[in-house]
Formats: C-alpha cells, sequence, structure tokens
C-alpha cells in the first residue's frame, strides 16, 4: 500500500512527538517540514532525514503533494494553517487548544467540511490508559449517573515564558493551555455533554517569576526568561453546568502558592467515585461498606503511549480504518467553554452559553 505523505507545520518541541510516531507508523512517510525559525527547521530535517524544508506553510502547500498536515505551531497560527492544509487537499490534526476562539474554530470545521477532509484536534489525554480504565468501569455500571466532577491542573511556579506567556500568540495562559486538558478531558469522560453556562474568574498576581530560583532541569527553567513577555493570567477558575445537568468544577494556573505542583481529576457518580492522584482509584461501597479499590495494574498518564496512540488513530481515521476520537465539533465545544470562561472573568457575571 502506498504511504500517505506527511507534514508538519511548526517544528518546535512538541512536534517531536509527532514526527517519532510518523516516521515508526509503517503507513506514512515525512516528506516535509515547516517553521519559521531556520535553525530549529534544519535540526528536525536532518534529526527525521527530510529535505523539503519551508518557512512559509503557503509555499509548501502549494508546492508538496501532502495527504496528512499536523499543526504543532504557537495557537494563533492553528487556525490559518490549518485552514490552508484542509483547502490544499490534506487531512489535519491540530495541537490544542483547537484555535484562538470559538469563531475560528468553526472556520476551521467549515474548511473541513467544504473540502471533504478530516480534522482531529490533539486532545491526547483522551488516548491515555487513565482514560480507558475509567472508561472502562463507566461502561460497565461501576459509576452509576456521573453528575459532579472536580479537575485541576496547576503548577507552583510553571510559567513556560516565550510564546506561552504572549497573548497575542498563545490566546491566553493556563486555562488556555493547561485547562483545555482537564476540561475535554471530563466532557470526553462524561459522554460529551454540551455545556450551558459558565461561571469563571482569572488572576494576574504573579508573572513569570523570573526571579525564582529553580532546580536544574525544571520545566520553567529551560524556557524562561528575564525578556518574556507576560501578559496573561497566573491562575483561572470556573465552574461550568452541562445540559445534562452535570457540573465541573475546574482550576489552572501556571503559578499559585501552593504546596507543589499538582494534576488531578474526579468524577462522582451515583454508584462510586474515582480520582487520578496520578493512579485510579475507585470509591464505593461493598457489602454495605464503603470501599476504596485500588488496581493492581498500570493506571497512571503514560504520555509517550497516548502519544503514539493519538497519532496512529488518527493515520487509521484517514484510511477509513477508524472513527475520528477527537473531532472539531469536540474543539468547538471546549472553545465555547474557554471563550466563556474568559468573558465572565471579564464581566464578573455568569454566561449562559446557546
Amino acid at each position: 500500500m502506498k504511504k500517505l505523505k506527511v507534514a508538519v507545520i511548526g517544528v518546535g518541541s512538541i512536534s517531536g512527538v509527532h514526527l517519532i510516531n510518523y516516521k515508526n507508523n509503517p503507513n506514512t512517510e515525512i516528506v516535509a517540514l515547516c517553521d519559521i525559525n531556520r535553525e530549529t527547521l534544519e535540526r528536525r530535517g536532518k534529526e527525521f532525514g527530510v529535505t523539503a524544508l519551508y518557512e512559509d506553510y503557503t509555499e509548501m502547500l502549494a508546492k508538496e503533494k501532502i495527504d496528512i498536515v499536523s499543526v504543532c505551531t504557537w495557537n494563533s497560527v492553528h487556525a490559518p494553517a490549518t485552514i490552508a492544509a484542509l483547502n490544499a487537499g490534506a487531512h489535519v490534526l491540530c495541537e490544542k487548544p483547537m484555535a484562538m476562539n470559538t469563531a475560528q474554530a468553526e472556520e476551521m470545521r467549515e474548511a473541513a467540511r467544504r473540502n471533504g477532509k478530516i480534522l482531529q484536534v490533539g486532545f491526547v489525554r483522551r488516548f491515555g490508559r487513565d482514560a480507558e480504565v475509567i472508561r472502562d468501569f463507566s461502561s460497565h455500571g461501576a459509576l452509576g449517573d456521573l453528575y459532579f466532577a472536580r479537575a485541576f491542573y496547576v503548577r507552583r511556579n510553571g510559567n513556560p515564558g516565550g510564546w506561552f506567556g504572549d497573548k497575542s500568540r498563545s490566546g491566553g495562559g493556563p486555562l488556555i493551555d493547561l485547562g483545555v486538558h482537564v476540561i475535554d478531558l471530563v466532557r470526553y469522560l462524561m459522554g460529551n455533554p454540551k455545556p450551558v453556562s459558565v461561571y469563571g474568574a482569572t488572576y494576574h498576581k504573579l508573572g513569570n517569576r523570573p526571579n525564582i530560583r529553580r532546580a536544574p532541569g525544571s520545566y520553567s527553567a529551560m524556557v524562561t526568561s528575564k525578556k518574556d513577555i507576560c501578559d496573561v493570567e497566573d491562575f483561572a477558575a470556573a465552574y461550568i453546568r452541562f445540559e445534562n445537568g452535570a457540573t465541573l468544577d475546574v482550576q489552572a494556573g501556571f503559578s499559585l502558592n501552593l504546596g507543589k505542583s499538582e494534576m488531578n481529576l474526579e468524577l462522582f457518580g451515583d454508584k462510586g467515585g474515582v480520582k487520578l492522584d496520578p493512579e485510579f482509584k475507585l470509591y464505593t461501597e461493598m457489602n454495605d461498606y464503603l470501599a476504596d479499590v485500588s488496581l493492581d495494574a498500570k493506571t497512571d498518564f503514560d504520555g509517550e503511549a497516548a502519544f503514539t496512540a493519538e497519532i496512529n488513530g488518527f493515520v487509521d481515521a484517514v484510511l477509513g480504518n477508524a472513527p475520528v476520537r477527537a473531532t472539531a465539533e469536540d474543539g468547538i465545544e471546549l472553545m465555547k467553554i474557554i471563550d466563556a470562561i474568559y468573558a465572565s472573568a471579564e464581566s464578573g457575571h455568569e454566561i449562559i452559553l446557546k
């Protein structure tokens, strides 16, 4: 079978997991790369044996025959690059967040429909083994009706710096960077209910804190500098109500004076509750006793395995062998929530979604 020809737009850090998995997939071959940073572009080209290197994705799309494009740029380029790739006849996997706002996301979906191509959003947490375990228990009735969730993705001192702190390129701070992961994961595990109202608050109190003495090799120390722009929020909190009556309490932060950085998710149903801390634990009743159940199995999130499953799943969808697990519609619903949280934070009032 002829291999699908792959191009990647934006070959910075996150592109690495796309590139290695396309390289390892027997149905794909990487034929072109694009990035505005020539040094990074040439390094990636050498690393993956790609000689067709471009600094302008419109030129690349015009000159190369491409079946699949991964868009791994900063957020403000997601929509224009994705639409251009779809119009050029390629299927697209766009990294999260889908876009800077709902309007852009809807334009991306329309481009996919118009061109008859697949548009998948990079919600990699849907592909984690922790998500699979929860879905397995939920599908067998162990949790019952899921009606409330808490999601917490906060760093004590983890502002990435660079474009992440520049609102003109990122669209926002930890809410649009970290919050999208846990908000989407909760929706996915609850069966993708539609949001109907949002109340949110955001804070810009600590900034990127370049004065903090970080441990060597820590997340922030690698990328934060005193020259970075930082006009995004440090911390965001929101309460989201869905059409089925379920609710989500969510917090996301780059910088917060807490004991340690933490990512955690809890789901509560009328038959049981689950917590990732980071491994799965089930809270339920057995023989009229309250019971806490742990599994003799790997249940934590394995990022490497999840990205492999995501890329392979996308390729399978393009080949017609599997459904798209993270659709453009999922991305749009997420952007509606993000937009509403920012709007609520600015107005101080609840936002009702139509």
